[in-house]
């Protein structure tokens, strides 16, 4: 896979950024870890949990959230993360870098949601096919 350090107009990468979000939230929420996975780069460095070493590659990501929702293998909850007012910037060396608040709904059967708010800051970069890969995620919680 080889990923394009030039510069990528925001106006037009703003829109290209949310499909992406909504594709790779969408994945994650529908519990396709690999799905999810695939959209880092190989080298990859996925941090989500504060109180977990950061996952490194894809099959690290693989593993590590696989580990993480053995947790809840037995808990009907369903988790939706929304993302909204992204903020990006042209990355030093290519790419963008988008920092991006989550709020991230848990839902059990006949409960009230809970919610959780986070920010994800990432550095996102074009492969040569066009298509946006995440490189990292770095995810704090309020």
């Amino acid at each position: 896979m080889t990923t394009v350090p030039a510069r990528i107009d925001l106006d037009t990468a703003y829109p290209r950024v949310q499909r992406f979000y909504a594709a790779q939230m969408q994945l994650l929420d529908g519990r396709d870890i690999r799905g999810y996975a695939d959209t880092f780069t190989e080298d990859a460095e996925f941090a989500h949990t504060p109180d977990r070493t950061p996952a490194r590659t894809r099959e690290g990501i693989v593993e590590d959230l696989t580990d993480f929702h053995r947790r809840f293998a037995d808990d009907p909850m369903q988790r939706r993360h929304f993302v909204n007012m992204i903020d990006l910037r042209q990355a030093d060396g290519g790419g963008l870098r988008a920092t991006a608040y989550c709020l991230v709904v848990k839902v059990r059967p006949g409960e009230p949601p809970v919610f959780v708010s986070c920010v994800m800051h990432d550095l996102l970069v074009e492969e040569a096919d066009g298509r946006l890969l995440t490189r990292s995620r770095r995810v704090e919680y309020d």
